[in-house]
């Protein structure tokens, strides 16, 4: 039976592309229970955060002593890897390795962003450039397959840059961007686990016209295998203090001069192309009902505004042409054959092999 639409009455989470939302007798989903259920646990704007936040911070700089760096993460160019970075070596005093991969899709703003925030802040700036060739065709692969997530790729690599470099420097603490402010509402369906080897081996394998031999891959079982053995945590800052969206940009924006990119991850010119062709094209997602949801739960937005911000168009169709002659430049296909691959039938990552482990872990850890 067909699924009658329905928006949340509370946040604008919605049942078009998510068979995994539900709403109750209110028409309340979920998605925003579940967020304000649990942001006692995990947002602490208060005391109690800047407590923790300074316990964290003595911890990080005791066990950082006599060697080069406190703490590791990665450095996107948005707002919330940006704002971390400045808050951790301008504001706390830590002394942060931050890793950056050019996939060759970076904006102009975010590259500048970058380099201005890392000169002013003194941030030690390791960027790792995965074999072009090799990360294009790979992605080209993923869409292909028709799968949601075509991030997979460049999310993994990351971490595996990540992981590899706190081996060899002796980090055990990672600094993730991660927050409840921003992103306290993730929509479940129509995306998949980067951490999934086998899935992207798979995908490669049906569909790669490339080798992978020299990507830099990280699967859930070898960053389990580091947390456990080379006692490694991840840990998420920004939980500890009043992340508000609009005063961090301009803070970033005395600061350095950082300067504002659109919307929440189109610092990249791929992740632009998911977020505002792929998945509303070929799945019906629109990213922009979980980022504005997750505004509206942590009060930084009313409902009434986000409506509004839902029905200004995605982008431009000048903006999107220049997207996509990028994608088809990088990636050696026509415009004409990146046009098919948006508009064949959309296929989920399930039907691909996936991590039995993974999904073991998952079971185990709820």
């Amino acid at each position: 039976m067909e699924r009658v639409y329905q928006r949340c009455t509370r946040c604008v989470m919605d049942n078009s592309a998510d068979p995994e939302i539900n709403f109750d007798e209110n028409g309340i989903c979920n998605y925003c229970t579940d967020a304000l259920e649990r942001a006692d646990r995990v947002y602490f704007p208060n005391e109690f955060g800047r407590l923790k936040l300074q316990e964290l911070i003595e911890r990080l700089k005791k066990r950082g002593a006599g060697k080069e760096y406190d703490c590791l993460m990665g450095l996107s160019g948005g707002l919330d890897s940006s704002y971390l970075a400045y808050l951790g070596a301008a504001e706390w005093g830590l002394r942060i390795a931050a890793v950056h991969i050019d996939d060759g899709y970076d904006t102009e703003i975010s590259t500048s962003n970058i380099s201005k925030l890392c000169d002013k802040a003194n941030i030690d700036l390791i960027v790792i450039s995965p074999d072009e060739e090799q990360f294009n065709a790979l992605t080209l692969a993923y869409m292909r397959a028709g799968v949601p997530n075509l991030a997979v790729p460049q999310d993994n690599i990351l971490f595996a840059a990540l992981y590899d470099f706190a081996r060899k420097n002796g980090i055990s603490t990672f600094l993730s961007g991660g927050n409840y402010a921003l992103e306290c509402i993730l929509q479940n369906g129509n995306t998949w686990d980067a951490y999934d080897l086998c899935n992207l081996r798979d995908i490669h394998r049906r569909f790669g016209e490339k080798p992978i031999d020299k990507l830099p891959l990280l699967s859930h079982y070898r960053k389990q295998w580091d947390r456990r053995v080379l006692n490694q945590e991840t840990v998420r800052p920004l939980n500890y203090v009043e992340y508000q969206r609009d005063s961090a940009f301009e803070e970033l924006e005395e600061f350095c001069g950082f300067q504002y990119y659109g919307r929440k991850h189109l610092e990249n010119y791929l992740t632009a192309f998911l977020q505002l062709c792929w998945l509303p094209k070929k799945f019906g997602v629109d990213k922009r009902t979980s980022h504005l949801s997750s505004m509206i739960v942590s009060g930084q937005m009313t409902r009434e505004e986000a409506l509004a911000e839902l029905e200004e168009p995605l982008c431009s169709e000048e903006y999107m042409r220049k997207v996509k002659g990028l994608l088809c430049a990088k990636m050696g296909v026509s415009s004409e054959y990146l046009e098919d691959l948006i508009n064949r039938p959309p296929h989920s990552h399930q039907e691909y092999r996936t991590d039995t482990f993974l999904k073991i872990s998952k079971m185990i850890l709820g």
